[in-house]
């Protein structure tokens, strides 16, 4: 009993990551670095003890949609990198738009200084916010944001 009391004091967050994000450290990392994405999920769990933090990643619109309503009512955040899709996915921002756990939007790349169709994201108006360009402590950022 006591453990599910701590477990209900602790926020809990979702890190959801979009198409080809599992290529991290792999996929032109000129752009994106070179360091896995598992990697980094381990050592934001060492930086962040005080947060219970879950991961998903999918290449596939639907599933992350399926993801967003699973924990969408019952988290205290979500960092979401939707890759690509943030630049064509209605359904995703729709996805946030209907639920109530706030959503932060990140990027690992600076979007706005790559091509034109990168430059406009359906998600940044219905997101809490947006953090671009910091590489991989994007997501640090946006868990400090929530902290």
């Amino acid at each position: 009993m006591l453990l599910l009391q701590k477990n209900r004091t602790m926020k809990r967050i979702i890190i959801i990551n979009g198409p080809n994000l599992n290529l991290l450290g792999k996929r032109e990392p000129t752009v994106y670095g070179e360091k896995d994405f598992e990697t980094y999920f381990s050592e934001l769990k060492e930086i962040f003890k005080n947060i219970e933090l879950d991961y998903f990643q999918s290449n596939i619109e639907g599933e992350i949609i399926d993801k967003i309503h699973e924990v969408g009512f019952s988290y205290d955040g979500i960092i979401l990198n939707a890759g690509a899709y943030t630049h064509t996915s209605i359904a995703i921002a729709d996805a946030v738009r209907g639920v109530t756990t706030p959503v932060v939007e990140v990027h690992i790349s600076n979007v706005f200084k790559r091509e034109n169709y990168r430059h406009h994201s359906y998600l940044s108006a219905v997101c809490r916010g947006c953090i671009v360009g910091f590489g991989l402590d994007s997501y640090r950022l946006a868990l400090e944001g929530f902290n």
